[in-house]
């Protein structure tokens, strides 16, 4: 992968939390305000999901931003890059259940079934997109494996000649 896009990538990310933490500063708080006729419970739960969602999104930028870093250096084939693949993992199974929480949350209301579907339909991606990483984490391990054999054999030839 190329420096200017990893750059490129790493602007995106910025850009991207960067909202998120404007999200977190004046929208969160508007919210809370407009959901002031509903319920304590409803409010609590409602406007908690959507921090939580929040910060699954953080999580990933965080970690993706560590795992591109370590491509840029030649690190990417080590086992610390594991911790960042399971940060994933976990961001988009956390983000999944959130989905789902929301959509049940949504259920009884006066929400249209099909926005509460399309929110179900969202969580069965979110969980699919952590399955997906949970597959390319054990593409990772293979590459690693590869790396380890290759340096070894190369030792072995360089003790030979």
């Amino acid at each position: 992968m190329g420096k200017v896009t990893i750059g490129v990538l790493q602007v995106v990310i910025a850009l991207a939390v960067l909202g998120s933490v404007a999200v977190q500063a004046l929208i969160v708080p508007a919210l809370w305000l407009d959901l002031a006729e509903e319920e304590l419970w409803g409010r609590i739960a409602f406007v908690g999901i959507i921090v939580l969602g929040i910060l699954t999104m953080q999580v990933f930028a965080v970690s993706v931003w560590m795992l591109l870093t370590k491509v840029r250096r030649g690190s990417i084939f080590s086992a610390s890059s594991f911790r960042w693949v399971n940060a994933i993992i976990a961001a988009f199974a956390t983000a999944a259940v959130l989905a789902l929480a929301l959509a049940i949350l949504l259920a009884p209301g006066s929400m249209a079934p099909g926005i509460v579907g399309l929110i179900c339909g969202a969580s069965l991606v979110l969980g699919g997109i952590a399955l997906l990483v949970v597959v390319m984490k054990a593409l990772l391990r293979q590459a690693i494996a590869r790396e380890d054999e290759a340096r070894a054999l190369r030792s072995e030839l360089g003790e030979v000649i």
